[in-house]
């Protein structure tokens, strides 16, 4: 029923008559796998380098956003001016580096089975992340191998502007969009609307990315944040974990 009612919710926000998924975006930090605790620690001590302070709530907050903006942003608050992006773009290398030492982290529990359940519903999967990292894209196309579409993913170095600006989504949209022209399940001249999009997210700076290009968003709460924090941050539907998402699919999913 919560499904349900999300989706009466985003109807009426937005003045569409339908909300009807051809497309199912994920994030993938908190969302795909479970890494947000190794990213969160990452940032901790990276910055600790620096002499900034960024706590592991803090990168949970922050999650979503490209990682030299977020170092622009903290720089900003904590030294009164924030550092070049040259300078921004060494210190992201600096915590890549911390993160890629830390354990692989596994997938979130039940998001294979989530994927799986789309799929056999015929909807095309893509992912919209903030990372650049060319090793985690590669893991993503290794373990969800059939499930996730290649053409269909944004990553950093995709947008000038990432999450919470609109671009991210609105680039997945359009990458989705060729794709479904091209295996012919959009017709021709026809454009991917909104109501067509189900993010799935679980920070609020990516629910507040999905919102703003008019995407039907949920939001699963893998994390530490209250799911007030999701909802106010405009997520349509809050859930706690990737099973109640798959039970709910076919109240979306026609």
């Amino acid at each position: 029923m919560e499904m349900t009612e999300g989706i009466k919710k985003y109807c009426m926000k937005h003045g569409f008559s339908q909300c009807a998924p051809l497309v199912a975006l994920f994030d993938m930090d908190g969302v795909l796998y479970d890494s947000m605790w190794n990213h969160a620690e990452s940032w901790h001590e990276s910055m600790k380098k620096y002499n900034l302070d960024m706590s592991k709530r803090d990168a949970f907050a922050f999650e979503g956003m490209r990682g030299v903006e977020t170092i622009q942003l903290i720089t900003a608050r904590q030294w009164g001016k924030p550092v070049s992006m040259e300078e921004a773009e060494e210190m992201y290398r600096y915590k890549s580096e911390v993160f890629a030492k830390k354990i692989p982290a596994g997938l979130i529990p039940g998001v294979h089975e989530a994927l799986q359940a789309l799929h056999e519903h015929g909807v095309l999967i893509g992912v919209v992340t903030g990372s650049g990292q060319p090793t985690l894209i590669s893991r993503i196309l290794d373990d969800f191998n059939g499930l996730v579409c290649p053409e269909v993913i944004v990553t950093a170095t995709d947008v000038t502007q990432g999450k919470p600006a609109p671009d991210p989504y609105l680039c997945g949209m359009a990458k989705a969009e060729a794709a479904l022209l091209h295996s012919g399940k959009l017709a021709t001249r026809m454009r991917l609307q909104p109501w067509q999009v189900m993010v799935v997210e679980n920070a609020p700076l990516g629910i507040k990315a999905a919102a703003a290009a008019r995407c039907f968003t949920v939001a699963v709460n893998t994390g530490p944040l209250a799911d007030d924090e999701l909802a106010s941050a405009g997520a349509d539907v809050v859930m706690q974990d990737m099973d109640e998402l798959k039970e709910s699919l076919t109240e979306v999913i026609k």
